[in-house]
């Protein structure tokens, strides 16, 4: 199992930063790299949904001698549906950057079409576990059917004791073993402990506001139902199969 860190770079999704190990104070938000310094973690796996918090996240793993492996996650096709994309060496960080430029402005996505054309060995596709063309076939009953062939991507698979975790599981190995695509077990970290699930649901209510319809009375956050998304069930649940 792969931890899959998301700092607060990418508003809304984490309360975690990017700072150097020891940079944050007592009482304020854990930095992902002194979760790493902590447990003895000698490579950060990090999805954003922009590169503001790249040269960071770089310039903090060179210094402290861990590997970084960023990644981008995107908006895809009119369906929305999410793909992730991650750099293998800097030639790939150059093409993420061109991709991450090609966006629609309007709608925040990209085609594949377009993706396909700056498309090399230099990057590897993800399909998140959560918000894929399968999650929004299942949970939304869209009929969304991407061809990846082009791609070949990597499908990761969580468990994270949400109801329909188990939904989506069965339909990836199934949609997995029909179109021989691998499958990662991977965990998102948004949070360092469970404790802190109060302080991530109260920054997403802050950030999802819409004029004025949403409070911390009346979040209105979908399917916010497990704080497992956190580093330390990463640390219980890495030898569990599922």
């Amino acid at each position: 199992m792969i931890p899959i860190f998301t700092s607060h770079y990418s508003i809304g999704k984490s309360i975690l930063t990017l700072a150097a190990p020891g940079g944050e104070k007592e009482n304020t938000s854990d930095s992902i790299f002194d979760i790493a310094k902590e447990n003895n973690l000698d490579k950060i796996v990090l999805v954003e949904n922009s590169l503001t918090g790249f040269p960071q996240a770089l310039s903090t793993s060179i210094e402290n001698e861990i590997d970084l492996v960023f990644g981008l996650s995107f908006l895809c096709d009119s369906q929305k549906h999410k793909l992730v994309i991650f750099a293998n060496n800097s030639q790939g960080c150059k093409k993420l950057n061109i991709i991450f430029s090609q966006k629609d402005p309007e709608t925040n996505s990209i085609s594949l079409e377009v993706i396909k054309k700056y498309w090399s060995n230099d990057l590897t596709m993800v399909i998140p576990f959560y918000d894929s063309f399968l999650h929004k076939n299942l949970m939304e009953f869209e009929n969304c059917t991407p061809n990846l062939k082009h791609f070949n991507p990597t499908f990761f698979m969580e468990h994270n004791g949400l109801p329909f975790d188990s939904v989506i599981r069965s339909k990836l190995l199934e949609y997995c073993d029909i179109n021989n695509y691998i499958t990662q077990e991977v965990k998102s970290v948004k949070y360092k402990s469970r404790k802190d699930i109060e302080a991530f649901q109260t920054y997403q209510c802050i950030c999802s506001r819409k004029f004025g319809q949403r409070n911390l009375g009346n979040p209105g956050l979908d399917h916010f139902g497990s704080d497992e998304f956190c580093f330390e069930s990463f640390l219980e649940h890495q030898q569990q199969p599922f």
